[in-house]
């Protein structure tokens, strides 16, 4: 910089310019030490200080030169990264249930259609895909992806709420503020900047250190300078500094790891949960959805009593399209399939999460869902003279139960085809250091066993519950284990939150994927080794990167103080090393 301007310049104008260019990193350090902090910025503004009062502008231009540089570096890294990372956050809502004028019915239609004052119904498990004013109904709102908030807030008539919000329990009618082309985007780019969740525990011990050492770089320049009275010794330390290399490499690191996770659909929503699945020891499996295909599919609708097979799909298609889970889009998928037509015909539908759902059509109770949910909770009966025929079910699917008025009407029956890859995934895992290899369901042992001793977990529970899980990952983590959870469903949320880092299934559940840490966006459970191989591979980096900087930063003020090199090599290579780090910081780690 400096010996570009003495080409075409005079010194005295050279030196001019040089002032003027220093005040912006003066400014910086002074409103450090305003804060009665002193920080990274106080000494560079030092170094660049003594430079120039000691007329070596060509050091104070190669600091601030190379300090520029690495802010363009690290800000363009870090920007890219919250960009991409926002994209693959922002809502993905194709349809919503929108009201029409005179209440009468609901519509689903596609998002883009709606226009502002629409009324839409937010069921419980949706994502709420705009800003809008409760109208009627109540329901438990999580807020997490925009505050924070750990606890689901509730929201009533007159309530706010907010687009990528989730209605965890309840049901509600919003009216518009914002259609389509809102600002989420932005609002997620804000919660991530700002959000402390990009920090690794790692990378927030580098940078806390990066501050510390500062005081001893100073004291460091301070003692050279007495023992031996040489201002161009002292000026080699107060040139080198741990603190710039730390702060930019470590940042780097984690964000670049994000988006070379990006890139293979992994979804990751801060740097502390890559080094959460690094730790991790214990992994958990939700198996529907999961270590299951995410479409399963409806292989037959038996049915009981007076009751015609298409007239209960048809029923059933009718209560399940209201939730976003794997079995309940099969059911909806064949009755479409069939052409099976099925209008609102109930009246306010109540899920019972990991149970079933609940509800009155023409004045006659109808529920669906599990067998524990119909026989021992509802207390419902099997049509006389057909218990034989109910004990003849293929045991090879999953069971779907439908009853009506207390009885038995039909029972679906689900083909639910594990993923091909599930096997291979379980003994590559096991491979990559996880200790125990867990499976939950709320399947029957039967399909459990079954489903278990194919792909080759450690141990299985069968029948469990949404707070059954949660509790099995609340008591590993007392004994000390790191548990990671993968799930895809409603059922699954409390275990994922309760987690040291929660993954969910792209396909699964909005409320899951909101809740969660992780998101895996491919087709296949490969992208598990993948997310663990990043991991370790990131911590392997920031451990290198600190003991790089520590040792070439040491070699340098050494040199200094001996007197070998000048505080103007020292600053070059200091902070051409800097740089060095962080350019190798970019690269993938794959």
């Amino acid at each position: 910089m400096w010996s570009g301007c003495r080409i075409f310049l005079p010194r005295s104008i050279c030196a001019l310019r040089m002032g003027i260019k220093s005040l912006s990193f003066l400014r910086k350090g002074l409103i450090s030490l305003k804060k009665g902090r002193l920080e990274v910025e106080v000494l560079d503004a030092t170094a660049i200080t003594v430079s120039i009062i000691r007329g070596d502008y060509s050091t104070a231009g190669s600091v601030m030169m190379l300090l520029e540089i690495g802010e363009i570096l690290e800000e363009w890294t870090h920007k890219k990264s919250v960009e991409d990372l926002a994209r693959t956050m922002a809502i993905h809502v194709d349809k919503v249930w929108l009201l029409s004028e005179d209440e009468d019915k609901e519509i689903l239609v596609p998002c883009d259609q709606i226009q502002e004052n629409d009324r839409i119904h937010i069921h419980m498990g949706n994502v709420i895909p705009f800003d809008g004013l409760v109208e009627s109904g109540e329901a438990m709102v999580n807020q997490a992806s925009l505050t924070g908030e750990p606890l689901p807030v509730c929201k009533a008539e007159g309530s706010s709420v907010f687009a990528g919000t989730v209605a965890e329990e309840g049901s509600i009618v919003i009216r518009v503020k914002q259609g389509a082309g809102g600002s989420r985007y932005e609002k997620i780019i804000t919660m991530i900047e700002e959000s402390e969740k990009l920090k690794s525990n790692l990378e927030s011990r580098a940078e806390r250190l990066a501050d510390r050492l500062v005081p001893y770089t100073f004291l460091g320049t301070g003692l050279v300078y007495a023992l031996t009275r040489d201002v161009t010794r002292a000026l080699s330390v107060l040139m080198v500094d741990f603190s710039c290399a730390l702060k930019l490499a470590m940042p780097i690191s984690v964000l670049s790891a994000i988006r070379e996770s990006g890139k293979y659909g992994i979804i990751v929503k801060g740097g502390k949960f890559l080094e959460s699945v690094a730790e991790t020891d214990t992994i958990v499996f939700d198996k529907t959805g999961t270590l299951t295909k995410a479409a399963p599919r409806v292989a037959d609708v038996v049915a009981f009593g007076n009751w015609d097979p298409q007239e209960a799909l048809r029923i059933a298609a009718c209560l399940e399209e209201h939730f976003p889970h794997s079995i309940a889009r099969a059911v909806v998928e064949e009755a479409a399939a069939r052409d099976l037509h099925h209008e609102e015909m109930h009246s306010e539908v109540d899920y019972i999460v990991a149970h079933g759902i609940s509800t009155f059509i023409e004045d006659k109770k109808a529920i669906i869902g599990s067998y524990h949910f119909v026989f021992e909770d509802e207390a419902c009966k099997i049509p006389r003279g057909q218990k034989q025929k109910f004990n003849s079910l293929p045991t090879q699917y999953s069971h779907l139960y439908l009853a009506v008025e207390g009885k038995l009407a039909a029972v679906i029956l689900i083909e639910d085809p594990l993923r091909e890859e599930a096997s291979d995934v379980i003994c590559g895992l096991r491979k990559a250091g996880f200790s125990r290899i867990v499976m939950m369901t709320g399947d029957s042992e039967r399909t459990a066993a079954t489903v278990a001793e194919k792909i080759g977990v450690d141990s299985y529970y069968s029948e469990v519950l949404p707070e059954d899980k949660a509790r099995f990952v609340n008591e590993e983590r007392k004994r000390g284990h790191h548990v990671m959870m993968i799930g895809d469903g409603i059922n699954d949320s409390p275990a994922l939150s309760a987690a040291d880092v929660g993954v969910a299934i792209s396909d699964g559940a909005a409320i899951a994927r909101e809740i969660a840490d992780i998101t895996l966006g491919g087709n296949d459970l490969y992208s598990l080794i993948i997310l663990r191989q990043i991991s370790k591979l990131l911590m392997r980096r920031i451990r290198k990167n600190y003991r790089s900087i520590v040792s070439i930063n040491s070699s340098l003020i050494a040199l200094g103080v001996a007197g070998i090199i000048q505080p103007t090599t020292s600053a070059l290579f200091h902070n051409a090393t800097t740089l060095a780090i962080g350019m190798k910081s970019m690269t993938d780690l794959l």
